[in-house]
C-alpha cells in the first residue's frame, strides 16, 4: 500500500509516517509538507492507494485541497487526519467526499482500524454528539446533485430522528433494492450514476433515496453517511462497520 501523508508540521509528519508504516512491511509512506508539495507529488506519481490530509496547512485551506483532490483523482480515497474533532468539520469533510475522518488524538489502534476500513471500501467517522458545536454551521458545498447546496448541521433534527439508538441496519427494513441504493449513496454517487449502475430511471432512484432517508430518520445524504457509521459503531465497533456493497 502506498500512502501520501499531507501535513505541514515536521514532527507530526514524522510521527504519523512511523505509525502508518506500522500497518505492515508492504506499506510505503510519502510525506508532503504543503499543499504545493502534495500537488507536485501526485503530478509526478499518481500511483497512490490513499491520501491522509491535515486540514490546517500553511499554504492552502485543507477543505479546498480536499475538493481539489476529489475532483482530480476521484478514485483515490482521502482520509482527513485533523487536530480538530468538531462535528461541523467531520460533516463537511464527509460531505466533500472524504472516506474518513480521524482526530489526531485518536489511538494508534483506532487509526489502524479506520485505515483498514477505508481500504476495504468503508467510511469511518468518529463517534460524535450530533448537535451544533462551537464551529457553527458547515460551509456551503457546490454539489447540487449529491448533497444539498447548503449543509445544515444536524442539531434538533438529529435529536428527533433517534437514529443513534437504532441497533442494526437490518432493523431499518430496507428492501434489497433500497439496500443497493444505500450502498451506492454511501459511495457519494449522484442519482444519475446510481440509476446507471442499477439500470433504473433517475426518478425511480429519487424515490428509493427518499425512502432510505426516511428509514434512517435523516434529511440529507451526508446525514445518512453519519447515521450508518454511528449505528454500526454502536452495534459492534470499527470492525463491523458497514462496508460499501455489503448486502
Amino acid at each position: 500500500m502506498k500512502v501520501l501523508l499531507v501535513d505541514d508540521h515536521p514532527l507530526i509528519l514524522s510521527a504519523l509516517k512511523a505509525v502508518i508504516q506500522g500497518l505492515g512491511d508492504d506499506v510505503t509512506v510519502v510525506g508532503a509538507g504543503s499543499a504545493a508539495a502534495a500537488r507536485a507529488t501526485l503530478k509526478s506519481d499518481a500511483d497512490f492507494d490513499l491520501v491522509l490530509l491535515d486540514l490546517q496547512l500553511g499554504d492552502a485551506n485543507g477543505f479546498d485541497l480536499l475538493a481539489e483532490l476529489r475532483n482530480a483523482y476521484p478514485a483515490l480515497p482521502v482520509v482527513v487526519v485533523s487536530a480538530s474533532d468538531r462535528t461541523s468539520d467531520v460533516i463537511r469533510s464527509i460531505d466533500m467526499g472524504a472516506m474518513g475522518f480521524v482526530p489526531k488524538r485518536a489511538s494508534n489502534d483506532t487509526l489502524f482500524e479506520a485505515l483498514r476500513l477505508v481500504m476495504s471500501g468503508g467510511i469511518y467517522v468518529p463517534p460524535m454528539t450530533m448537535g451544533i458545536d462551537g464551529g457553527g454551521s458547515a460551509a456551503p458545498v457546490a454539489e447540487p446533485d449529491t448533497v444539498p447546496g447548503y449543509m445544515k448541521v444536524i442539531g434538533s433534527q438529529a435529536a428527533k430522528s433517534d437514529y443513534q439508538t437504532t441497533p442494526t441496519l437490518a432493523a431499518l427494513g430496507l428492501t434489497p433494492r433500497q439496500t443497493d441504493v444505500l450502498a451506492l449513496l454511501l459511495q457519494g454517487k449522484p442519482n444519475k450514476l446510481i440509476a446507471r449502475d442499477l439500470n433504473l430511471s433517475v426518478e425511480t432512484i429519487k424515490d428509493h433515496v427518499a425512502a432510505v432517508l426516511r428509514a434512517l430518520g435523516v434529511n440529507s445524504r451526508t446525514q445518512a453517511v453519519l447515521a450508518v457509521s454511528q449505528m454500526t459503531q454502536q452495534a459492534g465497533g470499527l470492525t463491523s462497520t458497514w462496508r460499501l456493497g455489503n448486502r
